[in-house]
């Protein structure tokens, strides 16, 4: 078997970090992005997190997507077709010049800077990813893509039935294990809302020293 020949520190490229946010929100009754959370737009919180991890990050919408304003943010216009989760990961990853693409879903609210950090800098070796996971489940739009993943999934596109996780898995990802689940807590649904104002709420809450 060849091996790929790591680039030699000094070669390797910093991430691009993007945040995806072109999903319909269906459930949601619209736009993720602009759902607020404790009085802050849903996408400020992965956004955050992901500016303090690489220092810059770009969103990743369709046209119509409902945006928040936020100064100094670029966003990426993916194309309309196919409705599909990697959609905005292939069209970055074709922006990105050669860089590997960290991206990370919108509705993301408790992904920390630490996490985002750790994936980008995992060494992929001979894989084209590197994706987190949690007791044995992937999320795998929150990663860190190689250039050389652009064709494989810009492919597994032509089959938008294909679900996410198994055009991942083509690429035989590395695996980053999450230690804390709360940062893979994503809000698909009101219910979630109102469970992640809980959780905020709770991580408020100052541990009571033991005597």
């Amino acid at each position: 078997m060849r091996r790929r020949r790591e680039p030699p520190a000094h070669e390797r490229r910093d991430p691009v970090g993007v945040i995806l946010a072109g999903g319909k929100g269906t459930r949601m009754g619209g736009s993720k992005a602009v759902v607020k959370l404790n009085g802050r737009p849903l996408i400020s919180y992965p956004l955050e997190a992901m500016w303090r991890a690489l220092g810059s990050a770009a969103i990743v919408a369709k046209i119509d997507t409902e945006l928040p304003s936020i100064a100094g943010v670029t966003v990426w216009i993916e194309p309309d077709e196919p409705r599909h989760p990697l959609v905005g990961v292939v069209h970055a990853l074709g922006l990105a010049e050669g860089s590997p693409l960290m991206v990370c879903p919108v509705d993301l609210p408790f992904v920390s800077a630490n996490l985002i950090r750790a994936i980008a800098d995992t060494e992929p070796g001979d894989a084209r990813a590197v994706i987190a996971t949690c007791r044995g489940r992937t999320q795998p739009l929150l990663g860190c893509y190689q250039p050389e993943a652009l064709g494989s999934l810009a492919g597994a596109l032509k089959h938008p039935e294909v679900p996410v996780r198994e055009a991942v898995a083509e690429l035989d990802p590395v695996g980053k294990e999450v230690n804390d689940p709360d940062e893979l807590f994503n809000i698909n649904s009101p219910d979630d809302l109102l469970q992640a104002a809980a959780m905020v709420d709770r991580r408020r809450v100052p541990r009571t020293t033991r005597r």
